[in-house]
């Protein structure tokens, strides 16, 4: 067991303490990022759900990646916002394994999601009188399980591997959330072995899904390229411009993070592009989709518009009668 093996009870995240001076504002621009990602992804969702001609495959993987990229973001940015303004940073070693097993699953969830809406686009592309049969209701909602069973899982052995580690040293974690390399690098007994199985899963996830992907596309770029008409090139390349789009966002970054050789000298440069890897990305995913896609803006100025009459409603209905 963990404690069996380890002589540190308790981390200290370090994070933006190198940065003392800029700790309110940049307590405030996540702060304000955090509730532009959850209003976002939320109005995506409610969008989905209540427009019954988005009630199709594409965009069912849709609401399960941002149902998965806000809860990815609940597992880090709270904490990171409340260490933004305390004084003591510390963590417990439950605490800071719970957060990356959470953090992990999610991230390993939304990769395997974006393989499951590469293969959708396909079927849909290279197959289209067979789509309903292919891609019905019970079939997607069987990838998605098993997108989440899988991310977990594969979390699971990750933080199995990193909490049986011996941590006898430092317990400074030079970042703002328990991720893999920095609290690695403060075992003593971290061999090459773990960190090959650790890199093994990494690369299963990023680089097992990526390539599914590309897989995907270079097949129906095949099947774009053989229809007769420009029209019908064009519709069909639109109709996953807003996922190729998503997928450079987020393997661009998590692959820079995860996949280069590790050095404790980078460990800042790293936390910098995490920062951009938990906030941006999330926040990017429903604004791309929102953007280029007229189905999505159609339903998104719907959800809006109830909106707008519902909260004057509810004013009124409190305000006693004159």
């Amino acid at each position: 067991m963990m404690g069996n093996h380890t002589t540190v009870s308790t981390f200290l995240l370090w994070g933006f303490s190198s940065f003392p001076d800029l700790q309110t504002l940049l307590f405030v621009m996540i702060f304000f990022s955090h509730v532009t990602i959850l209003a976002a992804n939320v109005s995506v969702m409610v969008a989905i759900r209540l427009s019954h001609n988005l009630h199709t495959p594409m965009y069912f993987f849709l609401c399960g990646l941002s149902f998965s990229e806000t809860c990815t973001t609940m597992a880090i940015i709270p904490r990171m916002l409340v260490d933004l303004l305390a004084d003591c940073k510390t963590i417990s070693l439950p605490e800071c394994a719970t957060q990356m097993f959470f953090f992990f699953g999610l991230g390993a969830n939304n990769c395997f999601i974006m393989a499951a809406m590469s293969y959708d686009r396909y079927i849909a592309i290279h197959n289209p009188l067979h789509y309903p049969i292919l891609m019905t209701h019970k079939i997607c909602f069987q990838l998605l399980m098993a997108s989440w069973m899988a991310g977990f899982l594969v979390s699971l052995c990750i933080v199995i591997i990193v909490f049986n580690l011996s941590f006898c040293d430092s317990n400074i974690i030079q970042h703002f959330f328990c991720d893999i390399s920095p609290v690695v690098c403060l075992a003593c007994d971290y061999t090459f072995f773990q960190k090959m199985v650790l890199f093994a899963f990494t690369a299963f996830v990023l680089v097992g899904s990526f390539v599914f992907i590309m897989m995907s596309y270079v097949f129906i770029a095949s099947t774009v390229a053989k229809m007769p008409s420009a029209k019908g090139r064009y519709k069909a390349f639109s109709t996953c411009s807003s996922h190729l789009t998503v997928v450079c966002i987020h393997y661009g970054f998590a692959g820079f993070v995860y996949l280069r050789p590790k050095d404790r000298d980078l460990f800042r440069e790293d936390m910098l592009m995490a920062v951009t890897y938990t906030v941006l990305t999330p926040l990017l995913n429903p604004i791309v989709y929102s953007l280029r896609n007229k189905e999505m803006q159609t339903a998104l100025r719907k959800v809006l518009g109830k909106t707008d009459r519902f909260i004057p409603q509810m004013v009124n209905k409190r305000t006693p009668d004159s």
